[in-house]
């Protein structure tokens, strides 16, 4: 079973829509997600977004990384430029870093139609993007 953690500096979006991603993915998969500043709650229209792609994220909430500093875990995926400047903080065992970054979705600004939508089209890179980590670094080598 491979151990990954994906983080973000809210842990409030982008992190926690990845995890429920790479969940969905494979089943075998052990994912978490975490902030170097987490927010108070995962943001509703996240929850909303992938709630229409079938994933449920409604139970998820903002981890500190403290709470996952001295675990292993084969991968560690940083998400935004702020928790990859963090993550050499980082002192649990990690197999591979890898930095993949995404447009905040809660930082744009625009009408409550348009706000939305900015939370699909990240939600659709995501999706992509770990879609292809999954196959480049995961799914071949468990064949």
């Amino acid at each position: 079973m491979k151990r990954i953690l994906v983080l973000c500096t809210g842990n409030r979006c982008r992190s926690q829509m990845a995890q429920g991603i790479l969940q969905s993915l494979d089943p075998h998969l052990d994912v978490y997600s975490a902030g170097t500043k987490p927010a108070s709650e995962v943001h509703p229209l996240g929850i909303k977004v992938m709630a229409e792609i079938g994933i449920d994220i409604s139970t998820h909430y903002p981890k500190h990384i403290d709470r996952f500093l001295n675990q292993e875990w084969d991968y560690v995926i940083t998400v935004c430029g702020g928790a990859k400047e963090s993550c050499p903080m980082f002192t649990g065992k990690v197999g591979k870093r890898i930095h993949i970054r995404f447009d905040d979705p809660d930082a744009f600004q625009g009408e409550e139609d348009e706000i939305l939508n900015e939370f699909r089209r990240v939600r659709d890179e995501i999706k992509l993007k770990m879609q292809v980590f999954y196959m480049t670094e995961i799914g071949e080598k468990n064949l």
